[in-house]
């Protein structure tokens, strides 16, 4: 077990112990992710390429005999408690929300469950991007998986959290953040057709890591300005005449490109390409090819900077100074934009540097101390141990 997870399990089981004087049954651990490559590309049925990374959101529960749910949060700092029989939105202890809502939803699919006490901790960042709240939803789903013998695949589980975080959490998420959390795998990267919801593993060659650089800008933008280019597309679809603009081809799209008012071509031009970058990736990584992998994330970048314009100074300023840095392979933009986090594939014997350099000319450049983290391809959800019931 890597030495930080090792720390959350001891601190998660710690915890647990001294709540409720026994150790718990088992520990689940899920991985928050970052995207690769394929940015805005999933409402438009097209294609992703996340990857799981080495920071977890850890869980250790035991069953109870009663249908209570006892949360501990060992992060917020919280405890919230909930029955079975009637689950209700937190609006105090809203962290809580993720569990009850998966604990709604197993119960809305005919799992028979039972309530459990649980400590939760991680160290996925909140706010960053990263998925800390898909990790929540999945690794809840597997604790129960676990403590009940429930017949719940890898996509049900991913499936199920998905809906917990549309219909009880109310965001209106994709299935990208609850898909790789589930389904991730070590050295992997993990491309998703947003449309069929087949996937498959791609490996990330070794001797590169995955470094996320958070640039601490707060994504205030992000709603509105995300539901308009959702509705942008919507457009550019209707017009084209196709059921999601990952029905046409770059080839179709240069055809027909006239025919689209300016402002919806644009919008329209990156998903086309975007969605063909994610393919491209594919070879690319498939063969080792890190410089076609690199150019092919500068290019998504320029387009979401330009076409997409989901950008912002200090997302440029970041890629840009990463990019001018040895050892990088390749530098972009990743999330919805206006802030967060920029990702980057760097020689691991460059990483120490990276870090350092990028950090400190994003500061010299914006007067902000960014969060550096370096990072791994992971596995999905799993326990990392499990105990028979007394």
């Amino acid at each position: 077990m890597p030495s930080s997870l090792s720390v959350l399990y001891d601190r998660a089981v710690s915890a647990f112990a001294s709540l409720y004087g026994a150790p718990p049954q088992v520990v689940v651990a899920a991985p928050g992710r970052v995207n690769l490559i394929g940015e805005h590309t999933d409402y438009n049925d097209g294609f992703v390429m996340p990857v799981a990374i080495d920071r977890q959101v850890v869980i250790a529960a035991s069953p109870r005999d009663d249908d209570r749910v006892e949360l501990h949060s060992l992060d917020m700092g919280g405890q919230s408690a909930f029955s079975l029989g009637d689950i209700r939105p937190d609006p105090r202890q809203r962290w809580s929300n993720y569990q009850r809502g998966v604990a709604l939803m197993l119960q809305k699919q005919g799992h028979r469950i039972g309530g459990m006490n649980a400590v939760i901790t991680g160290d996925v960042p909140i706010g960053a991007g990263l998925s800390s709240s898909a990790a929540v939803e999945v690794a809840t789903g597997y604790t129960f998986k676990t403590l009940y013998g429930l017949e719940l695949d890898r996509v049900a589980l991913a499936l199920l959290a998905q809906r917990a975080e549309n219909e009880f959490v109310g965001m209106r998420c994709g299935i990208m953040d609850q898909y790789i959390s589930a389904l991730g795998q070590a050295n992997h990267a993990l491309m998703i057709d947003c449309r069929s919801l087949e996937y498959k593993l791609v490996p990330v060659p070794p001797g590169v890591s995955i470094i996320v650089c958070d640039t601490r800008v707060q994504r205030g933008l992000v709603d509105s300005e995300y539901n308009a280019r959702r509705l942008e597309c919507e457009t550019g679809a209707r017009l084209l005449g196709v059921r999601a603009l990952r029905d046409v081809t770059p080839a179709e799209f240069e055809r027909r490109a006239a025919e689209l008012p300016e402002l919806t071509r644009r919008r329209c031009r990156h998903v086309v390409y975007e969605d063909q970058r994610v393919l491209d990736s594919i070879a690319a990584l498939e063969r080792g090819d890190l410089a076609a992998f690199g150019a092919l994330m500068a290019a998504s970048h320029a387009s979401l900077r330009d076409d997409y314009q989901v950008s912002c100074k200090q997302l440029d300023i970041m890629v840009e100074a990463a990019a001018a840095l040895p050892g990088v392979h390749g530098a972009r933009m990743t999330g919805a934009g206006f802030g967060g986090c920029t990702v980057n594939l760097v020689e691991s014997g460059q990483a120490a540097a990276f870090s350092a350099a990028v950090a400190a000319a994003y500061a010299q450049a914006t007067g902000l101390t960014p969060q550096i983290y370096v990072c791994r391809a992971e596995d999905g959800v799993r326990a990392l141990s499990s105990r028979p019931a007394p």
